[in-house]
C-alpha cells in the first residue's frame, strides 16, 4: 500500500519529538531511522563525529548501481529558548492546515516524506540514497565527512537533491557562508593612563568599522549577481566580547563575523585583505606602546556557495519532478555547495517556506507536505 499523508504525519511526529538542537546529540534520531530502515530491509552506514556523540546516516534503497539520486537533509534544528512558542516545540500540533513544531519546516518534513516512502521504493532500477547529516545549522560540519564516505563507498550518484524549504521551487544557486572569529590582544593599564595602554576594545571597534566599510563598498560597487537578494556579498559582525572593568584598559576583545558570498565572489579575498590590513596597519600602531599586542583571525566555518550550472542534471530532474521550468537563487547557505564542490550535480528543492525556518511557532502547511510527497513519489516512478 502506498504511503499516505497520515504515514508522513506519523513519521514527522516521531522526528520532531527528538530534541536535535545542534548542541545536543542526534544519535537517538539516527538510531530510530536506522531501525526503521532495517525493518524494511535497508542497511545503514553511520559516519560519526570525532567525539562519537553525533552521526551522519547514509543508506541506499534499491540496487547498488551508478546513476541514483541522493535525497539529502540535516537532522539538527536551531534552539527554541527565548522564543514565544504557543505550543510544545517538540510535539507536532495541527492548527488551520498547518503543522507546528521545531523542524517541521527546516527540514524534518522532507526527511519524513522520504522515510515514509521507503516501503514504496521496492521497484527501483536506480537507487535512492538517503543522506542525513548533523550540525548543518552550526556551519555544515557533518556533511563533508558524509560526502567523502559517499564518494568512497557508493556507486556514483547522478544528482543530489537537498530538501531545504523552498516552497518546492527549484533553487539552482545559493550564497556561501564563512564564519570568522577575530581576537584582539592589547596591553592593560589603568584607565587614567591611556598613553601606557593599548585598548583591545577600541582596536576591535575600529576593525569592526573597517569591516562595515568593506561591506558598504560591496553594496555600492559589487560584484553583483542577479537573482540574489541582496545581489552582492555581505559582511556582518554578530557578537562582541571584551574588557574586564571600566577602569582597566582592555587586554582582550573578540568578535565574530560572517561573510555571505555570492558564487562569483568567495570570502578568500576579503579574509586575506582583512588580515593584511591588521598586519600592515593595525598591529604596527598597537606595538608602538604594547610590543606584545596582536590581532588573530580564525576561520570557523567555510561552506561554499552553490553556483548555477546550465548543464546540471540535478536541475533538469528537479524541474521535471516539480513541474516548473524556471529556477531561483537564495541568500541562505546550505549543504548543496559542498556536494557541488565534491563534483556531484546538486540542487535544492523541498517543502515549506524559509520564512518559517528558525521562527517561534515554526510550521509547514499541509499543502506543502502534499506537494513534497508528490515530488518524491514522481522521483520513485522516474527511477523504477
Amino acid at each position: 500500500m502506498a504511503a499516505t499523508m497520515d504515514d508522513v504525519r506519523a513519521m514527522l511526529e516521531r522526528l520532531v519529538a527528538f530534541d536535535t538542537v545542534s548542541r545536543n546529540s542526534n544519535l537517538d534520531l539516527i538510531d530510530f531511522v536506522k531501525g526503521w530502515l532495517a525493518r524494511h530491509g535497508v542497511d545503514s552506514l553511520l559516519v560519526r563525529s570525532d567525539d562519537g556523540g553525533k552521526a551522519n546516516l547514509l543508506a541506499t534503497v534499491g540496487p547498488a548501481v551508478p546513476g541514483g539520486v541522493v535525497l539529502s537533509g540535516h537532522t539538527d534544528v536551531v534552539p527554541v529558548e527565548g522564543q514565544p512558542w504557543t505550543s510544545d516545540p517538540f510535539r507536532v500540533v495541527e492548527r488551520e492546515g498547518r503543522l507546528y513544531g521545531r523542524g517541521t519546516c527546516d527540514m524534518k518534513a522532507f526527511l519524513a516524506i522520504a522515510l515514509a516512502l521507503v516501503p514504496d521504493m521496492r521497484g527501483l532500477r536506480r537507487p535512492i540514497h538517503l543522506a542525513l547529516s548533523y550540525d548543518e545549522e552550526v556551519g555544515c560540519r557533518g556533511a563533508p565527512r558524509l560526502i567523502d564516505t559517499m564518494l568512497e563507498q557508493l556507486p556514483r550518484p547522478a544528482a543530489v537533491i537537498v530538501g531545504e524549504p523552498t516552497e518546492m521551487r527549484v533553487v539552482s544557486a545559493h550564497k556561501g557562508i564563512a564564519v570568522l572569529r577575530t581576537v584582539v590582544t592589547g596591553h592593560e593599564a589603568h584607565s587614567s593612563q591611556t598613553h601606557r595602554g593599548v585598548s583591545a576594545v577600541t582596536t576591535a571597534a575600529r576593525l569592526i568599522a573597517h569591516l562595515d566599510d568593506l561591506a558598504n563598498q560591496r553594496a555600492e560597487h559589487g560584484p553583483f549577481a542577479a537573482g540574489f537578494e541582496p545581489p552582492y556579498t555581505t559582511i556582518h559582525v554578530g557578537t562582541v566580547h571584551g574588557g574586564t572593568a571600566v577602569n582597566i584598559i582592555s587586554r582582550e576583545c573578540s568578535f565574530e563575523w560572517d561573510v555571505r558570498s555570492i558564487p562569483e565572489d568567495g570570502p578568500e579575498a576579503i579574509l586575506e585583505g582583512f588580515r593584511e590590513h591588521c598586519r600592515t596597519v593595525v598591529e604596527p600602531q598597537m606595538r608602538v606602546v604594547g610590543p606584545g599586542s596582536r590581532v588573530a583571525t580564525e576561520l570557523l566555518v567555510d561552506a561554499p556557495a552553490l553556483a548555477h550550472e546550465d548543464l546540471n542534471p540535478a536541475i533538469e530532474l528537479a524541474c521535471r519532478l516539480a513541474a516548473v521550468d524556471t529556477t531561483v537563487r537564495v541568500p541562505f547557505a546550505a549543504e548543496a555547495g559542498l556536494y557541488q564542490r565534491a563534483g556531484l550535480p546538486s540542487v535544492i528543492c523541498g517543502p515549506g517556506s524559509i520564512d518559517q525556518a528558525h521562527q517561534p511557532d515554526e510550521f509547514i502547511t499541509l499543502e506543502q507536505v502534499r506537494a513534497g510527497l508528490g515530488f518524491q513519489r514522481r522521483l520513485i516512478e522516474a527511477l523504477s
